[in-house]
């Protein structure tokens, strides 16, 4: 199989890692413009129940690898996998039926629709299922449903984020893809996504996160992968990255976080 990336023993050990993972994705070429690959041959899995973080500097593909996930960059070559069917280059609205909701880092509310116009959009596929995931996700942030009637346009950042992964989770995905979810907040307010992260795992949603905070998401993800030139520089458990003296040396001190 041609996909992208040269079979080296690290990369063996990968791919028979990644056996029955929940969302895989294996050699991914992928580019916004014909010719110009942003991804040069990335691969990824998460388990059931993982919270994974890829971090990496600017301009690695980081984002991209999500879009490429999500149907929103043609990939050229490589697969995505969802529970073991072929979900390659199919439309988002397809992927979010199928089971996976995205984050993207801006954009990501309705700031004219209140906070509970906002959480019927996330279901508008699956209407019925309306209340029972209201519930779920008012267990997760509870301001949200004291302040349901608020519009989303008059939140903080902060606010914004609880709302736009509310939105996310209300089609039961098996995977949660969050792109930069701290970006742009106040430390105070970063923390608190981090936490609330952690919590919707917890509660039996799988994470994909890019983040650019990369100590801190090291901090809190069961593995992690640095992504450099559109590929996989490093990958391992989430402590093991955030100790490894090359990751430190070549990532953690020029990249955000404390």
């Amino acid at each position: 199989m041609n996909d992208g990336a040269t079979l080296t023993p690290e990369r063996e050990a990968h791919l028979a890692a990644a056996d029955g993972a929940v969302l895989r994705a294996d050699g991914l070429i992928a580019g916004y413009l014909p010719g110009v690959n942003i991804l040069n041959g990335a691969d990824l899995y998460c388990q059931e129940g993982e919270l994974v973080g890829i971090i990496g500097p600017n301009g690695a593909g980081k984002s991209t690898l999500l879009k490429a996930l999500f149907g929103l960059v043609k990939i050229n070559e490589g697969t995505v996998q969802l529970k073991g069917e072929d979900i390659t280059n199919q439309r988002a609205d397809k992927l979010v039926t199928a089971g996976i909701g995205f984050v993207p880092q801006t954009n990501n509310v309705f700031p004219s629709l209140t906070i509970q116009e906002n959480l019927e959009m996330g279901c508008y596929q699956r209407p019925t299922s309306f209340r029972k995931r209201f519930e779920f996700v008012g267990e997760l942030f509870p301001a949200l449903l004291d302040r349901r009637s608020q519009r989303a346009g008059s939140l903080s950042g902060g606010e914004r984020q609880m709302v736009a992964m509310g939105r996310a989770l209300m089609m039961e995905p098996s995977v949660l893809l969050l792109d930069e979810p701290s970006a742009g907040l106040s430390p105070v307010l970063q923390d608190e996504v981090f936490v609330q992260t952690r919590r919707i795992n917890r509660a039996g949603v799988s994470v994909v996160m890019v983040e650019q905070n990369a100590r801190r998401c090291l901090q809190i993800c069961d593995r992690g992968y640095v992504l450099d030139h559109g590929r996989n520089a490093y990958t391992g458990t989430g402590k093991d990255l955030s100790k490894d003296p090359k990751v430190i040396e070549l990532y953690l001190g020029t990249l955000g976080g404390h």
